[in-house]
């Protein structure tokens, strides 16, 4: 095989695997933006009753929700780490 066209075909081989894995990151993205403010705060008032979320956008209470979900840790280390999130985004809005 000619060496031009080998490198036409790496190239090929490139562009769709880089494709595949933005569709990828693309779907998973989307599945997470499709969790509703209600389940969001659902999760977040689970691990901390009583949080004020009322300054917090749709879009907040989602990644607050997520952060949550995926940090690893016991509860003690979710609650203060989405806790910090919380207060750092509600100084965010104030400003």
């Amino acid at each position: 095989m000619p060496l031009g066209k080998l490198r036409k075909d790496i190239q090929m081989k490139t562009l769709i695997a880089s494709a595949l894995i933005a569709s990828a990151a693309l779907t998973g993205a989307a599945s997470v933006a499709s969790t509703t403010a209600a389940n969001a705060t659902n999760v977040i008032e689970s691990a901390l009753p009583g949080a004020d979320l009322s300054a917090l956008s749709t879009e907040q209470l989602v990644a607050v929700a997520g952060t949550l979900q995926n940090t690893d840790g016991g509860a003690a280390k979710k609650a203060g780490v989405t806790r910090a999130l919380i207060k750092s985004l509600q100084f965010k809005a104030e400003q």
